[in-house]
């Protein structure tokens, strides 16, 4: 057989077996990709969440009916606390109350507040928009403290400027908030009267408590953020661009600040919840009529509905940020999305 007959051969015969293994080949399976067991995965673990809050506040040893009484000024007669409980439901099984709460959170009924006797709902309708006023305000500050430090500490690298800035920066981070809270108070406000000492009557009020709040975490995102443009400067498009004759100003603007910028925006990101939550201690040593004052509150009137509500809150607003800051990383990471 001569070598051309042997190779119409191979190749008549190439396809075929090509085709038979492609035939033999078993069918993919269909699957989920990660992001979608992720969003399946967000109501398994608000359901976990919201039955471990429910009974951890009615497995302590308080009554929630000697404590309704009590908070409301009633004498906690037998009389009384059989007919509250049975008002509250408390004399149900648990699992047939926690199934009814359930219910009744899923339409937003959260209950009625022990304290104010008004919907828990209401409540924090009234109480969300100025915390959320302080941390968005707190996240500007965080934002401009972290970009100047970070710039500040890579401009003066390996000098004086940056071990001073680090320094001053972990002084600062190491400071307890309700200390620096009534620092702020007595010399911005009280010795100087640059600033309202509590409260939101002026819109000059929101200076110092965000202040205070994002003395606590810009710390972390300008160390972040250094490191990460640090990291930058022995990428192959930094030294084209020093061959290109960029100035060490334009290029660290331009290109190193900006592919620095994804990791600092994913973990900035993550921290707006933190912000919302962590806002307990600042907003009751400003006066602040937010949720975290309503929560300090709630917490020493025993107000269960409005403890309640604010754990399933916080969770919601941790698993969602948390959600969506995965899909922000693979949208911007490819190789997240493949992997």
């Amino acid at each position: 057989m001569s070598k051309s007959e042997q190779a119409s051969m191979v190749a008549t015969v190439a396809p075929a077996r090509v085709a038979g293994l492609a035939l033999a080949r078993p069918p993919l399976r269909w699957r989920l990709s990660p992001w979608w067991w992720r969003l399946l995965a967000l109501p398994c673990l608000m359901l976990l969440i919201s039955f471990i809050a429910f009974a951890a506040l009615h497995l302590t040893p308080s009554d929630p009916a000697t404590v309704s009484l009590r908070v409301n000024m009633v004498v906690p007669t037998p009389e009384a606390q059989a007919l509250v409980a049975q008002e509250l439901g408390l004399d149900r099984p648990f699992l047939i109350r926690y199934a009814d709460w359930l219910q009744r959170a899923v339409q937003l009924d959260l209950g009625y507040s022990y304290l104010s006797r008004r919907p828990v709902l209401a409540e924090f309708r009234r109480a969300l928009p100025p915390t959320l006023y302080l941390a968005a305000v707190t996240l500007l500050f965080i934002v401009v403290l972290a970009l100047l430090g970070a710039m500040l500490c890579v401009l003066g690298r390996r000098t004086w400027v940056d071990a001073l800035v680090r320094g001053v920066v972990f002084f600062l981070t190491a400071l307890p908030s309700y200390w620096v809270g009534l620092l702020l108070i007595w010399l911005l406000a009280v010795r100087l009267d640059w600033f309202p000492v509590s409260g939101m009557r002026s819109p000059s009020a929101v200076v110092l408590p965000a202040l205070c709040l994002s003395l606590a975490y810009f710390g972390v995102y300008l160390r972040l953020l250094r490191g990460s443009m640090l990291a930058q400067f022995n990428q192959a498009y930094v030294l084209y661009a020093r061959a290109r004759g960029l100035s060490e100003r334009r290029i660290l603007v331009n290109h190193i600040l900006r592919n620095a910028l994804h990791t600092a925006i994913t973990a900035l990101s993550m921290s707006i919840p933190k912000l919302i939550a962590g806002t307990v201690v600042i907003e009751s040593i400003f006066a602040w009529p937010g949720i975290g004052r309503l929560c300090i509150e709630a917490v020493f009137g025993r107000d269960y509905p409005m403890i309640q509500a604010y754990i399933l809150l916080m969770a919601l607003l941790f698993l969602t940020f948390n959600f969506l800051v995965e899909g922000l990383q693979q949208r911007l990471d490819p190789r997240l999305r493949h992997g």
